[in-house]
């Protein structure tokens, strides 16, 4: 499974302007509302929300997995957001987030969202593809290191 095919390069922001845990949450929902597979970004921002409630997606290592099953989107998206200066996500390791990727699936998606998650915390495991994501330029660039999990 090629992980670009849940993301595209309208989803995709190395420059992301939130302050907040919140805000960045919002940015993220804003961006992935630029695919087709997102039929009420309010709803899908709510859920997310909720989800972060339960538990923080800041999984550490500079890291956040931002997620919701919800009946707002169609299919499984990722949307990809990049802060060079970090962001406080009340992550597990108490450090900024400077990589987030927000994953939001169908309520109904089984299995397949789980191992999309699965397969980004195993890119993003390695400081080196850690490292290489806070220096890339291009959308291209991502979607390569996002397909380079085997």
């Amino acid at each position: 499974m090629k992980l670009s095919k849940f993301c595209g390069e309208d989803l995709i922001s190395f420059e992301l302007k939130a302050q907040t845990k919140d805000e960045v949450i919002k940015e993220l929902v804003d961006l992935a509302s630029n695919s087709k597979l997102v039929k009420d970004k309010d709803q899908l921002l709510q859920d997310i929300l909720e989800r972060e409630k339960l538990v923080t997606t800041g999984v550490g290592y500079g890291v956040a997995f931002p997620h919701a099953k919800s009946k707002a989107i169609r299919g499984i998206i990722i949307a990809f957001g990049r802060s060079k200066k970090g962001i406080d996500f009340d992550s597990m390791d108490k450090k900024p987030v400077h990589l987030f990727f927000l994953i939001a699936a169908p309520e109904d998606a089984i299995g397949a969202h789980l191992n999309v998650m699965a397969r980004l915390s195993y890119l993003m495991k390695s400081e080196k593809n850690r490292d290489r994501l806070m220096k890339i330029k291009s959308p291209k660039e991502l979607l390569e290191v996002l397909d380079s999990v085997e």
